[in-house]
């Protein structure tokens, strides 16, 4: 009776969903390792990193029109969430209040994403680091530079779905 569960295949997108999130965590972790602008490297920072890769990710998928995208993005959230909830609970949260964590950090990555300038083939430096404003993680003498080597990143992503 289970093993139909072992058998079954996973669908395109959800693959697609799985490599773009292993490829998101990759470069957040090597951006926040490689950068010094933040006011702490810590798991509030990496959640910020992660959510705006994701947001990068999803914007796109919608631009290009991906096959599919409805069903990427919305696979690609419930990793994120997911992924939340699997962090949260390392970090020692107990099952009687993960759930209030992980809402808390879904409201952020809701928040953060309702801010982003709507129209992404206008992001721009002077659009993204008027968004970064709104947050905290990042030195307020440092947003200049975060802002360009962010672009810099949604620049490549970019190319990379043009190609």
């Amino acid at each position: 009776m289970i093993l139909h569960y072992f058998k079954k295949k996973e669908n395109t997108e959800e693959k697609y969903a799985k490599d773009t999130y292993k490829y998101i965590l990759k470069q957040s972790n090597s951006f926040l390792n490689k950068n010094s602008f933040f006011n702490h490297k810590d798991y509030n920072s990496s959640f910020e990193i992660v959510s705006i890769f994701i947001i990068f990710y999803i914007k796109l998928n919608i631009k290009f029109k991906i096959n599919n995208y409805k069903l990427i993005n919305e696979e690609l959230i419930k990793i994120f969430i997911l992924d939340l909830d699997e962090s949260l609970r390392e970090k020692g949260i107990g099952d009687m209040s993960i759930g209030k964590y992980v809402k808390k950090y879904v409201k952020k990555f809701y928040f953060r994403l309702s801010k982003f300038p709507k129209d992404i083939e206008d992001l721009d430096f002077n659009k993204f680091t008027s968004y970064l404003k709104y947050f905290e993680f990042i030195r307020n003498d440092q947003k200049i530079n975060a802002s360009k080597k962010i672009i810099g990143i949604f620049e490549l992503i970019s190319n990379s779905y043009k190609n």
